[in-house]
């Protein structure tokens, strides 16, 4: 636990080293929460509830994903960080070290998410509670499950960014995947548009996703409004996720290590 400590310390101190760029992310996400907070309350004025989520919902939802869009990872260097490392060879130097690369690179995640979360999540949302009406859990209890899935979101998030990257030991250049997975990102987890506004079953079956686990599922924790009408299914489902991911990535990193070749070494 002492070392999975240090190296979170180490991912938290290497962000908190560009404060301009944490203030820079800050002011473009609250600029973004603005417009689509009033583009939602122009579609609230033709209708009460879309898809379970009344206006207060709704912008609780534009607030909490925006605050969570750094939190997550939903787009950054943690994307294809390890990919570069790998076409450029300098991955062999991680793997010679005696730490488990996947360990490593999760500690160091955890760290850079309660950066995002302290200095970027948390501001705007204390700004959104002076501006705007929005959904306030009243339980003790939501809070502290909201919280609980805001942690498994990071790791599910993380195990999606982990893999990608080791797609880098198969193919030539990594950036088309990455920017194809992107947008598949940002669209299934919720990022783009509430997946409860997605008609019929279709929302029910994208809810299922590890995507949604990302971003979708805290959000729905916290208004009230969790697949299934269950907060222990959320949960539940994205716990199998995040072991899900993390067994697929050790078994991919095995298998890409051995096919790893620097230099004809």
């Amino acid at each position: 636990m002492r070392l999975d400590w240090e190296l979170a310390r180490r991912g938290y101190r290497r962000y908190a080293a560009y404060p301009g760029a944490t203030l820079a992310g800050l002011f473009t996400n609250v600029v973004f929460g603005f417009l689509i907070a009033y583009i939602l309350l122009a579609v609230y004025e033709q209708t009460d509830v879309v898809g379970g989520y009344d206006v207060r919902d709704a912008l609780a939802y534009v607030w909490i994903s925006q605050g969570l869009f750094s939190v997550v990872a939903i787009f950054g260097p943690s994307w294809w960080e390890l990919a570069r490392r790998v076409q450029t060879g300098d991955v062999a130097t991680d793997l010679q070290r005696p730490l488990d690369l996947q360990r490593t690179a999760l500690a160091e995640d955890v760290g850079r998410a309660a950066y995002q979360l302290l200095w970027r999540a948390v501001p705007q949302f204390v700004l959104a509670l002076l501006l705007f009406e929005i959904t306030i859990p009243d339980e003790a209890a939501r809070w502290l499950v909201f919280g609980v899935s805001v942690a498994l979101a990071v790791l599910v998030s993380f195990g999606i960014r982990f893999l990608l990257n080791l797609s880098s030991f198969w193919l030539l250049d990594y950036r088309g995947p990455t920017l194809l997975a992107i947008g598949v990102t940002n669209l299934l987890s919720g990022m783009i548009v509430p997946l409860a506004f997605f008609p019929g079953s279709l929302g029910t079956i994208v809810r299922l996703t590890p995507f949604a686990s990302m971003l979708q599922a805290p959000i729905d924790v916290y208004v009230g409004e969790p697949v299934g009408g269950s907060v222990g299914l959320v949960l539940a489902l994205q716990l199998a996720w995040v072991l899900t991911l993390y067994a697929a990535g050790q078994l991919v990193l095995s298998a890409g290590t051995r096919k790893l070749v620097v230099q004809g070494g």
